[in-house]
């Protein structure tokens, strides 16, 4: 499957430009594809094309013209395309004024001159120029001694993305910065308005020592630019006329201030004049062929001025590398292994007994369970096992003074995401922390917001840790410019995330009602609000309260609350609580309830008197928030007291304790209901009566609460990078009218739901976007009215954002006929994580856009033919590539075609195999297809000798492009010449194809021998008479002893019909035998001879031989010479080697010359010519040189080797 088709990103980017007032500014962009729209934004608004912006857009290339500028165009732009975003700035500046000219201790800017060709070509491989000075200080300056000199430059960094640093240099490497102080002193200032940096170096008193060559670098990113220039001193006429005044002090604060300075007696020397060379000198050469100490005396003779960058270019000049006599072959340049991984570098030895030495970085290597030396004959080889980054090092390989050296690159493996970033939603102020787990400790990951990578200067602001294979980006106090899309790249993998920041929004979740109260009563205002660290004040007609023993202010979580005790006339207001830092406010009043007695010695009727703490809708219906508290206190009046009956939907209630309860006193009875529940609304009823009469009150009490969850979420759509969700209104709406939805979703391997609209939505459907493409997603809907949100729904089932493919490519017609088309084409470019299920072929008459559609089922290969066209039509075809996600573009083709067969001439192509004889073995298949072409389709005709072919002996089969003769079982009867002719109407194409159908051939006639002489014998015979319809290519010979008859070959591939038989054994008779041969092999038969030829025996005396005995005698020679060694003391050690020589040699060991006796230290063994001395316990004075002497009275040999006792530290 190809691989996803990358989202349009820019080719070129627009560039930051300044501009004047009343000109125009023009911003280009070019995109990798063309046909793809591009916005241009300013403040993250689009632009509008009309007379002020002018949009223009050409294929790839797109276009902004910003005209008249003004001071409001100076702002930061941005192009969008796609999810690509790229910023650029404009500048409008008013027209810069000429500068005063500066005072004469400060040097003005002249244009800088150019450098040295070689120079000039030194800074190229360094950096490009950019020109960013705008003031560089001149070529040449000339002080007096003694004076001071102040150097200016100034730089533009209105084009710059990071503040330029400054450096001022002498001669080559010297930083005047380190030199600070009383001679040198820097200064640097900033023009916000223009944007100019102006950097001063003051030289306070110049001597001797301040002559020399500078250099002013100024860089900025990837930004770079220079200035030379040489300061020249003059001594002035008074120091050279008094002696005393040449002794001088430094300081200035008095006679005897400072050190003596001497430089005024230095003697002014001419400069000598250098004559010009006459002759050309080649500069290569002298530095190939100098010292590296006389490389600096060189550049100076010859004007160099980029000598590193001539050195740096001499050394990539291909060195001729010597023979050596120690390699013949050595180690590679460079080798690369991966991590973890085994590396074997090996050489090869032009001696056998040269001792090696392997080396890394300079230290050497000592044999251990990783690094391992192996001796192959003359390859040496160092394996490295389990190689580590430390082993990413320089290795040689030493032998004497020879070496040579490798570079080995351990490779680490890529680093991928374990466990992804997840989408975050949190409010200003919040703390985001995205963590993100790897597969390696210590990786190098990038962060990017936006795909803009996180920089230094960010640091402030994201906090970047790592703990092992965690690493996280933390912002303590998030902002709204926070928000965006967060990328962790590493070399193998990435992963993205969102970061949504709401402000904050303060809720009242319970608020408080009026009250009205009597005289000593406790007046209670208690709300509560969705933050529990928010706090607030209370205010009591506009003056802030004051807590005191009587009225008490707490705060506790989420709740505030305002008691009062004892309430007086005085306490009658409007009390409000208002949050700290934001816009909203509490308010409800408190009403003093004076009880007025009047002594009324006559009976009075019971009369209810209604007073309630929840929301009045109407005068006898009260509204209460399901969970809050009601209570209803109902007054009552008459003579005498009058009895109270509550009554619920028609039912008395008597309940005086629970959670709806009854409290009655005299002339005061209340209904409170504690955290009142939907079941809780009713009607209820008072009914008050005394002898006089009796009262009654009908109250509605309403219960209001969030709605339900809404019902039924479901998926109805789905794009690459959105979805439609759609669902069911609540059951419930809660008592109060529905204001709307909000809308979550989540990943489905993450536990964090992320907020898709901050506004209630009116309607019962949504599309959500950004989502990544494959990812597995649930969305949940919240119901909200006018009390709360509702619980969140059921999740809706999981699903996956899938697009459609794109349209397939490249399609053509490759065959059009009278009534049948027929298509190719490719696959599409993009497929994505959907798949590609098939493809729907599709026609429609030119002119017309209805249509049809040719396949009922989905072709899954790459063409189709269409049938049943009409025949002279013109018709229009497409192909549209068909996945779960639905249909995609169609690919069409440019332009109709015309449905009519083109005649073409008949013609048939013969394959190369055919166009010799075809040659088959009796019993094999004969199957021949030879492609032709030809429209209409043509007439084929086979034919055998100019007759027809007879269908019994094989069989034909044609199609539209070719024909195949079969045959399942060949005979000799189906050789013959084929021919075969392809016609249409009066135009024929022929062909001839000649099969020879072969068999093993018969044997050969009249085998007789003709003659036997000596040890040979000679037979002939005549040709077989059924070659087997192949010519006979040979004759195999065998003959049988007649004793034993067993046949042995003896001549094969024999091209005569007769052949001499030679080395045959006297006194044996012979029989002879023959087989022909063609290319099918040997014949199944043979001929055998009729008589037999007999060897005769002839009589011979044997002489022996006169025996000579063989002489061994030999000097004594060593065959295995002594080698070095070298042993630790305490611990046996062998020297062994070994010697030829006859008569036996008689053995001398000797130490330094010294012949070793009956010493019981050493034990001297002499086994089959191989000598061995044995030293037991060798100790510092054993070493030494030993020699092994042989004799014998032909000669004598020695050999010697050298013994290194090392005593152990």
């Amino acid at each position: 499957m190809p691989e996803p088709k990358k989202p349009a990103g820019f080719t070129t980017k627009p560039q930051s430009q300044a501009g004047e007032p009343g000109g125009k500014a023009e911003f280009v962009a070019e995109v990798d594809k063309p046909n793809v729209k591009v916005k241009w934004q300013k403040g993250g608004k689009d632009l509008p094309a009309g007379p002020k912006y002018t949009i223009k857009s050409e294929g790839k290339k797109h276009t902004l013209v910003i005209n008249d500028l003004n001071k409001q165009d100076d702002s930061v732009y941005m192009a969008v395309v796609g999810t690509t975003k790229e910023k650029f700035e404009l500048q409008v500046k008013e027209p810069v004024k000429a500068e005063p000219q500066p005072e004469p201790a400060q040097v003005a800017a002249v244009p800088p001159t150019e450098l040295p060709e070689d120079d000039a070509a030194g800074q190229a491989q360094q950096q490009q120029l950019t020109g960013i000075f705008t003031m560089k200080p001149p070529d040449t300056l000339c002080v007096q001694m003694g004076e001071a000199l102040t150097l200016i430059a100034k730089v533009d960094a209105s084009a710059l993305v990071k503040k330029p640093s400054i450096k001022w240099i002498k001669g080559k490497w010297l930083d005047l910065k380190s030199k600070a102080g009383s001679v040198y002193q820097f200064k640097e200032e900033f023009d916000s308005k223009t944007k100019v940096y102006t950097y001063e170096m003051k030289i306070v008193k110049a001597d001797k020592t301040t002559a020399g060559a500078y250099r002013c670098e100024v860089t900025s990113k990837d930004q770079f630019d220079s200035a030379a220039f040489n300061i020249d001193v003059e001594a002035t006429e008074a120091a050279t006329d008094d002696l005393l005044t040449s002794f001088k002090r430094t300081g200035d604060a008095g006679e005897d201030a400072g050190e003596l300075d001497f430089s005024g007696l230095l003697k002014k020397r001419d400069v000598k004049e250098v004559a010009p060379a006459t002759e050309e000198v080649d500069v290569w050469e002298i530095l190939k062929n100098a010292k590296p100490c006389d490389f600096e005396k060189i550049a100076f003779q010859y004007g160099i001025t980029d000598l590193r960058g001539m050195l740096k270019r001499l050394k990539k000049k291909k060195r001729v590398e010597k023979k050596s006599e120690s390699f013949t072959k050595k180690l590679e340049a460079a080798y690369q292994v991966d991590k973890g991984g085994k590396i074997r570098m090996s050489i090869e030895l032009g001696n056998p007994n040269m001792d090696v030495k392997w080396l890394k970085n300079g230290k050497e290597i000592r044999p251990s369970g990783r690094y391992i030396f192996e001796m192959i004959g003359l390859k040496r080889v160092l394996t490295i096992k389990n190689c580590t980054l430390a082993d990413d090092a320089e290795y040689e390989c030493v032998i004497g003074e020879d070496k040579c050296t490798a570079d080995l690159f351990v490779k680490e493996p890529p680093v991928v995401i374990s466990v992804p970033l997840d989408d975050q939603h949190v409010f200003v102020e919040d703390r985001v922390e995205f963590d993100c787990v790897v597969s390696e400790e210590g990786a190098v990951v990038v962060w990017s917001k936006n795909g803009v990578d996180l920089t230094r200067d960010e640091a402030l602001r994201f906090r970047i840790k790592k703990d092992g294979k965690k690493h996280f980006l933390i912002i303590n106090e998030v902002t709204k410019a926070d928000a965006g899309r967060y990328k962790i790249k590493t070399n193998g993998g990435e992963s993205d995330a969102d970061l949504i920041v709401e402000d904050k929004i303060l809720e009242v979740l319970q608020s408080f009602a009026d009250l009205t109260l009597k005289a000593q009563e406790q007046a209670v205002f208690k709300c509560e609000v969705s933050d529990e660290k928010v706090t607030g004040k209370w205010l009591k007609n506009g003056v802030e309260v004051v807590a005191s023993k009587r009225i008490h202010i707490t705060h506790k979580g989420r709740i505030h609350k305002l008691v009062i005790d004892d309430i007086t006339p005085d306490d009658e207001a409007d009390y409000t609580f208002i949050p700290n830092g934001y816009a909203l406010s509490i308010s409800a009043k408190l009403n003093f309830l004076e009880i007025k007695v009047d002594y009324v010695p006559r009976q009075e009727p019971p009369k209810i008197h209604l007073d309630c703490t929840g929301k009045v809708v109407s005068q006898n219906t009260i509204v209460v928030v399901a969970g809050n508290k009601l209570r209803l206190d109902v007054d009552i009046s008459g003579e005498p007291p009058p009895e109270v009956v509550w009554f619920k939907a028609d039912q008395e209630f008597t309940e005086t304790e629970g959670r709806c309860r009854i409290e009655t006193k005299e002339l005061h009875s209340s209904l409170i209901v504690e955290g009142a529940l939907r079941e809780d609304e009713a009607k209820y009823n008072i009914v008050v009566r005394n002898p006089s009469g009796e009262d009654k009150a009908v109250i509605l009490v309403k219960v209001v609460d969030v709605p339900d969850a809404p019902e039924n979420v479901k998926i109805t759509g789905i794009g690459d990078d959105w979805c439609t969700a759609a669902w069911d209104i609540p059951k419930f709406d809660g008592g109060q009218p529905l204001t709307g939805y909000l809308l979550e979703r989540k990943k489905k391997t993450s536990m964090r739901w992320m907020k898709l609209n901050f506004e209630p939505l009116q309607a019962t459907q949504f599309t959500a976007t950004r989502m990544i493409e494959g990812c597995q997603y649930e969305m949940r809907v919240f119901a909200l009215n006018g009390i709360g949100l509702s619980p969140p729904s059921i999740s809706s089932r999981t699903f996956m954002p899938i697009g459609t493919t794109s349209e397939p490519t490249h399609l053509i017609v490759d065959d059009v006929t009278d009534t049948t088309t027929t298509l190719k084409w490719r696959m599409p470019e993009k497929i994505g994580p959907g798949g590609l299920d098939g493809y729907l072929i599709e026609y429609a008459k030119e002119g017309s856009d209805d249509w049809t559609v040719a396949n009922t089922k989905l072709v899954e290969r790459l063409g189709y033919t269409v049938k049943d066209l009409p025949t002279g039509e013109k018709i229009n075809f497409r192909v549209r590539a068909v996945n779960i996600a639905g249909k995609s573009p169609p690919a069409m083709l440019a332009q109709s075609v015309t449905i009519r067969e083109i005649v073409q001439h008949p013609k048939i192509w013969l394959p190369r195999k055919l166009r010799q004889t075809y040659i088959k073995k009796v019993g094999q298949q004969i199957n021949i297809m030879i492609p032709f072409q030809g429209k209409p389709r043509p007439q084929v005709i086979w034919k055998k000798e100019g007759q027809p072919l007879d269908t019994s002996q094989a069989s034909v089969r044609n199609s539209e492009a070719d024909t195949i003769f079969f045959v399942r079982r060949a005979e000799r009867s189906h050789s013959g010449m084929y021919e075969l002719s392809v016609q249409i109407e009066n135009l024929i194409d022929t062909v001839s194809v000649k099969i020879r159908v072969v068999e093993k051939p018969q044997p050969p006639e009249a085998l007789k021998i003709t003659d036997v002489w000596g040890f040979n014998a000679g037979i002939e015979w005549t040709p077989p008479k059924d070659d087997g319809n192949s010519e006979i290519i040979g004759y195999t010979i065998q003959k049988a002893d007649k004793k034993t008859m067993e046949w042995f070959t003896v001549y094969e591939h024999n091209r005569k019909p007769s052949c001499t038989i030679s080395d045959l054994i006297m006194g044996n008779e012979y029989y002879f035998r023959v087989f022909s041969e063609n290319i099918c092999g040997l014949s199944e038969k043979s001929k055998v001879s009729k008589n037999t030829a007999f060897i005769q025996k002839e009589s011979k005396n044997y002489v022996r031989p006169p025996y000579k005995e063989h002489d061994f005698s030999h000097a004594p020679k060593f065959t295995q010479p002594l080698l070095n060694r070298s042993v630790v003391a305490g611990y046996s050690t062998k020297l062994s080697c070994s010697v030829r020589g006859f008569p036996k040699p008689k053995i001398v060991w000797m130490k330094n010359k010294v012949a070793i006796g009956e010493d019981p230290k050493f034990l001297m063994k002499h086994n089959e010519g191989v000598l061995t001395l044995q030293i037991r316990k060798p100790s510092s004075f054993d070493g030494g040189n030993y020699t092994c002497k042989a004799i014998n009275e032909l000669g004598e040999d020695e050999v010697e080797c050298r013994l290194e006792v090392r005593v152990p530290q």
